[in-house]
């Protein structure tokens, strides 16, 4: 039963729950954590962690989706970034590590970010990033916004693009557009799109079970639960009024998977939260409400292979008129650690931002689960 709330005469709000608000409660039971499987498998790709990167410059470069699928993780390029509009990427990064470090106009950098995305798409750029990572052997993926995933996907699939990832701030099974001057432009059906490919798609995000299960109709192979809420982000609350709690939103999204599994005899969608999963506890008390994978961002943008710097900012910042999101810096200049640390350590960091893929493996074995899928069945706790 849904908890209401009156927050005025005639108008009830429903009580949800973020990742801070809830505990794991072990089980009877432990075991070893080399018994515990952290793997991951969407359609024909396994992933040895449930973790994909957030598709932000500051954080995903060719070589870091090639790092990223070698640890064992999935790296996402932004399709609509700078390495799909300039060549100089790293000198154009450099520039703007600058400007957020030494310029006192708080905006400046955010500025310089639109400035940046102002170029236009090149599809040629975006191909030849893409078949970089294809080349190394390990699995492509690329962020494509709905606005431009027509456009964008015939170039990507003749690149070798083996996962494609429609991901918005909020995303519906019918995006609809208009071009000024032009009148309504052929709206983007998702049902229809997935179907004419041959490759899976991921696409999100989302908040509720209603709107989870229209996305999983589409034949979508993955939902994003969530609008990648970080500290750098401002989606919530301060732009658009949006806020995500995370915990409920991924148990909606959980829910719906069981009631579209049970409405089409088995056809199962993966669930991916994307939210104010900043640490190794976010990220195990992600999975254990329900969801599959998590994507990352600001503990991924802190490794000594993120090419911003120490620098992070969600992909939405570069919007040329309502941007959400600012430059956060989450690492200093030197002493990174190691992407290979962040993920399976060893860690000498007493508050959960290094091994993280160890932290979960411990997790589960702690309450006595030895594969994610039994661990989303683990016991939670509410905080008073």
């Amino acid at each position: 039963m849904r908890d209401l709330v009156e927050i005025g005469m005639g108008r009830t709000a429903r009580r949800t729950y973020e990742l801070d608000d809830i505990s794991i409660v072990p089980s009877r039971r432990t075991r070893s954590s080399k018994d515990v499987s952290t793997a991951w498998q969407i359609d024909a790709y396994r992933f040895e962690s449930p973790i994909l990167s957030h598709p932000t410059d500051a954080l995903v470069s060719p070589s870091v989706a090639i790092e990223l699928g070698k640890l064992g993780a999935l790296g996402v390029i932004n399709g609509e970034g700078l390495w799909a509009r300039h060549r100089d990427v790293d000198a154009k990064l450099e520039e703007l590590a600058a400007i957020a470090a030494g310029d006192p106009d708080p905006y400046a950098a955010v500025r310089h970010l639109q400035k940046l995305h102002a170029a236009p798409l090149d599809s040629g750029l975006l191909a030849e990033a893409v078949a970089q990572v294809r080349d190394a052997g390990v699995t492509t993926a690329v962020r494509v916004s709905p606005q431009h995933a027509p456009e964008l996907t015939p170039a990507l699939l003749k690149a070798g693009v083996e996962l494609l990832v429609v991901h918005g701030t909020i995303i519906s099974a019918e995006h609809v557009a208009q071009v000024d001057g032009e009148g309504a432009r052929e709206p983007l059906n998702l049902k229809t799109f997935i179907a004419d490919l041959d490759i899976p798609v991921i696409a999100g995000g989302v908040h509720d079970h209603r709107t989870a299960l229209h996305l999983m109709r589409t034949g979508a192979a993955g939902v994003i639960v969530g609008y990648g809420s970080a500290a750098g982000a401002t989606t919530t609350g301060e732009v658009l009024g949006i806020g995500v709690p995370m915990a409920t939103a991924i148990a909606d999204a959980a829910a719906a998977r069981r009631d579209y599994l049970d409405e089409t005899g088995g056809r199962y969608v993966h669930v991916i939260a994307d939210g104010d999963i900043h640490n190794s506890g976010d990220l195990i008390k992600a999975i254990a409400c329900g969801a599959d994978a998590a994507v990352l961002g600001t503990p991924l943008a802190a490794s000594a292979s993120a090419p911003g710097g120490g620098w992070y900012w969600p992909s939405a910042a570069a919007h040329p008129d309502t941007p959400r999101g600012a430059l956060l810096q989450v690492a200093g200049t030197a002493d990174r650690p190691s992407l290979e640390r962040v993920l399976n350590g060893p860690s000498d960091d007493p508050f959960g931002e290094l091994n993280l893929v160890g932290a979960l493996r411990r997790a589960m074995a702690k309450a006595g689960y030895c594969d994610l899928k039994e661990f989303q069945r683990v016991g939670l706790s509410v905080h008073a």
